[in-house]
């Protein structure tokens, strides 16, 4: 009778704290104020799945990273004001009349993120990846003073290798050569003889954001270092969808194909933007900020390249709440004759949604590109009604075919392109380090939708023989998944 009460006692203590927990880390999602189909989500994990659901938020629901990032970037207010009054010469202020409305775009990213519009640039599209990896290493080997690059996944073998190589002659050249990839993404190369042997030739390799228990108390440890760009000299700048990774190695026997890629080489004053972008990621894992304040007087002063201006946009941890979501919708609602994007992941947010649609309505041609094959079941199932939605609504969606379409670019109207490393779902728009550039420029617009025609020219449309609704556990499982797709 003892032990039966002792047990009855100990059941109902378990249960209130199981309430106490179920209902404190509800009302935390609620005062959070984030999104409300996020908040939502959430709060159905929270409250369905006894102790497991406030334990997953507390892992994956919490960023402490971005308070962090914010207290070093206090740390470097000098330099920034410093950085910015430099670029003051540089910065674009004079907009042709036709270009109206992406002079508004412009404005709206200054007031939300402080970054400025910079001209004089020259642009070139690269693709497919054997030319990117063939410009790269042509432009390390000709490099004088240092080679500075971060990427999300750096695979050994192939064309990798080879521009490892251009690296260890740059290193051995006296050249300071500075990698920094992230260490969930490039886990085997960290490991490798490749790393081992940069290292020996002279080159500093970094792991972004490494994954520890201790570490995971302070941020999530699914938050990653998703930029790739290559910086050479301060002067020549890659910035895009490619990883350091050859596409008939990676991920070869998938099922997805090769992955398919673009970058873009810039010269120019913006390139700055790139240099002060990777100077705050080199030293913020390492907070030493005595070499960080040495970092300014070594810069070359930017030089006038050519004509186009670009807005360089980093995003992540750190960076105003929903900024880049409104960025992008101020861009769709812009949009007065066409409009064309191509992204890997396609998980929108309600109001992303609404304005495809809307611009659908208003007589917008839109048309958005997406892989056949997705290499993320849940997000291939959480897509799925979404692009129904915009099928039915008279968006044109198309379906790449020859490989694993991983260019991440929006045109608009013939005369603005965003192009880099962000894809269209909440992990790229909430959680991960990206970088892209806004070009104000129709001649590189025009030569960018030429690459998307391309991609179409390859595709599956998403026809009406196509729209018929899936069997019902087929739509059993996009439905449950297109619940948890604010949180994907």
């Amino acid at each position: 009778m003892r032990i039966a009460e002792t047990m009855w006692q100990s059941a109902v203590w378990v249960l209130a704290l199981d309430w106490v927990l179920r209902i404190s880390f509800a009302t935390h999602v609620v005062m959070r104020r984030r999104p409300i189909g996020m908040s939502l989500s959430w709060l159905m994990i929270v409250l369905l799945f006894p102790f497991i659901g406030p334990a997953i938020y507390l892992v994956l629901g919490q960023n402490w990273l971005g308070v962090i990032r914010a207290r070093w970037a206090r740390q470097l207010e000098g330099h920034y004001a410093s950085w910015k009054k430099r670029q003051e010469p540089w910065i674009h202020r004079h907009w042709p009349e036709r270009l109206s409305d992406p002079a508004q775009l412009s404005r709206i990213i200054t007031a939300t993120l402080g970054d400025q519009p910079i001209g004089g640039n020259r642009l070139q599209l690269i693709e497919p990846t054997e030319a990117v990896f063939q410009a790269m290493i042509a432009d390390v080997e000709a490099a004088q003073k240092s080679c500075n690059m971060e990427f999300y996944i750096w695979e050994v073998g192939g064309m990798a290798d080879e521009f490892s190589d251009s690296l260890q002659r740059a290193a051995a050249r006296g050249l300071q050569v500075r990698i920094l990839v992230d260490a969930v993404g490039s886990r085997g190369f960290l490991k490798s003889d490749s790393c081992r042997r940069l290292r020996e030739a002279g080159a500093e390799v970094r792991a972004a954001l490494p994954v520890s228990p201790f570490r995971a108390l302070l941020y999530r440890f699914d938050l990653r270092m998703h930029r790739k760009t290559l910086i050479i000299d301060d002067r020549v700048g890659y910035v895009g969808s490619q990883n350091m990774a050859d596409p008939k190695i990676f991920r070869n026997g998938a099922g997805f194909g090769q992955w398919v890629d673009a970058m873009v080489r810039m010269v120019g004053p913006a390139v700055d933007s790139l240099s002060m972008i990777f100077f705050e990621d080199w030293h913020f894992e390492q907070s030493d900020f005595a070499i960080a304040n040495q970092w300014e007087s070594v810069r070359p002063v930017p030089q006038v390249k050519g004509n186009v201006p670009v807005q360089v946009v980093p995003s992540g941890p750190g960076t105003q709440a929903e900024a880049i979501g409104q960025i992008l919708l101020n861009a769709i609602y812009m949009a007065d004759h066409d409009l064309m994007i191509t992204t890997p992941y396609f998980v929108p947010d309600e109001s992303l949604q609404r304005a495809l649609i809307s611009a659908a309505r208003r007589g917008v041609h839109v048309t958005l590109i997406v892989p056949d094959k997705v290499d993320s079941l849940l997000v291939r199932l959480a897509s799925r009604p979404f692009l129904r939605e915009l099928a039915q609504e008279g968006v044109v969606v198309a379906e790449y075919t020859s490989g694993m379409l991983h260019t991440k670019s929006i045109t608009i109207d013939h005369d603005t392109s965003i192009f880099g490393s962000l894809n269209l779902d909440p992990r790229s728009l909430e959680l991960n380090f990206e970088l892209m550039m806004v070009i104000y420029d129709d001649k590189f617009t025009r030569e960018l939708i030429k690459l998307q025609q391309e991609y179409a020219a390859h595709s599956r449309l998403l026809t009406e023989d196509r729209l018929k609704p899936p069997h019902f556990a087929s739509r059993f499982a996009e439905s449950c998944v297109r619940l948890l797709s604010p949180l994907l």
